[in-house]
C-alpha cells in the first residue's frame, strides 16, 4: 500500500513510524527536522536545540522523507501537490498538518512573535529588550512568561490574560502559578482582553500596554488546507472523523493530531495537544494496518490524565484531571513538578525512537470501550453526521 503522510510533527511521525515497514510510506514535511513544540519556550530562553533530524528518526525504516510545503490535495485523483511542483500519488493519505498560533486578531501577525518564530524571538531578546509582554493566560503563555523571567532577569516581563493565568487548573494549581510568576517578577494583567495590536502597543479593554517585544501565546488554529481540499470539517476547520480517524467524507483519508476533531466520550472534541495527538495518530496507524490485514479495527479509546506546566527550570505544576479533562484536586508542584514535566517531554521523543525500533510499542491512557452499535445504528449516526458537515 502506498501511504503519504503530510506533516512531520508529533502526530505525523507517530503514525508514519507505527505503520511499520510493510507499506510504501512517504512523509512530506515543510522542514527536515522534527521540532519539539512543547520545548519551544525553553529554546527561546537559551536551550541549545529542540529539534531532531527526520533522517535520524526514520533511519532504517525505509520511509521516504520529502522536504517540501504541501500546496494542495486532489482528493479525487488521490494526489498531493507541493509548492515546488511535485506530485505524490497515494492509496491512503494521513493528514497531519497540525495547528499553529491563531494570529487573526488585527495587528498580531505584523507586530507580535508567536512560538513558531522562536528563532527570531530569541535573537530579538538577546539583542536587548527592556520590556516583554506575553499575551495568553493558557499553558503556553504561562510557560513562556516564567521561562523568560528566569532566563532574562534584566528584562521586565508582563503577562496579559483574558481571565486568570491557568483558568483550566484547580484553585491550588492556579495559586501555585500566580505565586511562582510573582516570585519571578512577572507583572500580571488579568481580566484584560486585547482588542488589537500596533507596533509596540497592546490596545486592551483596560487601556493601552506598551512593550518593546510582544509575544503572542493565544489559542491555536489549523491550516485551511483540509477545507480547501474538500474534506468535511467542523466550524474551526478541523477535519471530521469517525472513531477510527477516517474522514467522514473521504474514507481513503485519515486525519490525526490537532487537525482532527475527535469526539472523546464524556470529554467532547479532543484538545489540541501532543498528549492526545500522539494517541490519535497511533490509533490511526493501527487501524490502517488492521484494515490492510482484513481485520475489523477497534474504536478509539482515550482518557485525559494530567496537564503539565513548567515554571522555569526548577518549578512546575502537574495537574491531575478527570476523564472529562476538568481539573481534579490533586496537584504536584515545585521541583518534583518540574522533574515530571521534563520526563514527559523526554518521553515524547523517546516514544518516536521506540516506534522506529519496535512499531506498536507506544501506549496511552485509555478510557472505557465505546458502546457497541448495530450496523443500522452506525449507518444512521453517520448519515446524521454527514448532514451537518461543513464543506467548502
Amino acid at each position: 500500500m502506498k501511504i503519504v503522510v503530510i506533516g512531520g510533527g508529533y502526530a505525523g511521525m507517530t503514525a508514519a513510524l507505527r505503520l511499520g515497514r510493510r507499506h510504501d510510506i512517504t512523509v512530506i514535511s515543510e522542514k527536515d527536522r522534527f521540532t519539539q513544540r512543547i520545548r519551544l519556550h525553553e529554546f527561546v530562553a537559551g536551550r541549545s536545540s529542540v529539534t531532531v533530524p527526520l533522517a535520524e528518526l526514520t533511519q532504517g525504516t525505509g520511509i521516504d522523507v520529502v522536504t517540501a510545503r504541501v500546496e494542495s490535495i486532489d482528493l479525487a485523483a488521490k494526489q498531493v501537490r507541493t509548492a515546488d511542483g511535485r506530485e505524490f500519488g497515494y492509496d491512503t493519505l494521513v493528514y497531519a498538518l497540525g495547528s499553529h498560533t491563531d494570529l487573526s486578531l488585527p495587528g498580531t501577525a505584523e507586530h507580535t512573535y508567536a512560538v513558531e518564530r522562536a528563532v527570531e524571538l530569541r535573537e530579538r531578546l538577546e539583542g536587548g529588550a527592556e520590556k516583554v509582554v506575553v499575551v495568553g493566560g493558557g499553558l503556553t503563555g504561562i510557560e513562556l512568561a516564567a521561562e523568560l523571567a528566569e532566563s532574562y532577569p534584566g528584562h521586565r516581563i508582563e503577562l496579559v490574560a483574558g481571565s486568570v493565568a491557568g483558568a483550566g487548573l484547580s484553585a491550588r494549581g492556579r495559586a501555585r502559578v500566580e505565586r511562582t510568576l510573582t516570585r519571578l517578577g512577572v507583572t500580571m494583567h488579568t481580566d484584560t482582553r486585547v482588542t488589537w495590536v500596533d507596533e509596540g502597543v497592546l490596545h486592551t479593554d483596560r487601556g493601552d500596554i506598551s512593550a518593546d517585544v510582544i509575544v503572542w501565546a493565544g489559542s491555536f488554529t489549523v491550516p485551511a488546507l483540509a477545507a480547501e481540499a474538500g474534506l468535511a470539517v467542523d466550524a474551526r476547520g478541523r477535519a471530521r472523523v469517525d472513531g477510527t480517524m477516517r474522514s467522514l467524507s473521504h474514507p481513503d483519508v485519515y486525519v490525526v493530531g490537532d487537525a482532527a476533531a475527535v469526539e472523546i466520550p464524556g470529554a467532547g472534541v479532543s484538545r489540541m495537544s501532543c498528549a492526545v495527538g500522539m494517541p490519535i495518530a497511533a490509533h490511526a496507524a493501527d487501524v490502517i494496518n488492521a484494515r490492510a490485514d482484513g481485520r475489523t479495527p477497534a474504536e478509539f479509546r482515550f482518557r485525559y490524565f494530567i496537564q503539565c506546566i513548567s515554571l522555569g527550570r526548577r518549578d512546575g505544576v502537574i495537574q491531575w484531571v478527570k476523564s472529562d479533562d476538568s481539573p481534579a484536586k490533586f496537584v504536584v508542584t515545585g521541583r518534583l513538578g518540574a522533574w515530571v514535566k521534563e520526563q514527559v517531554c523526554r518521553f515524547t521523543v523517546g516514544a518516536l525512537r521506540l516506534e522506529r525500533r519496535r512499531p506498536g510499542s507506544y501506549l496511552w491512557p485509555k478510557g472505557p470501550a465505546p458502546t457497541r452499535r448495530s450496523d443500522d445504528d452506525t449507518r444512521t449516526t453517520t448519515d446524521q453526521s454527514m448532514a451537518g458537515l461543513t464543506q467548502p
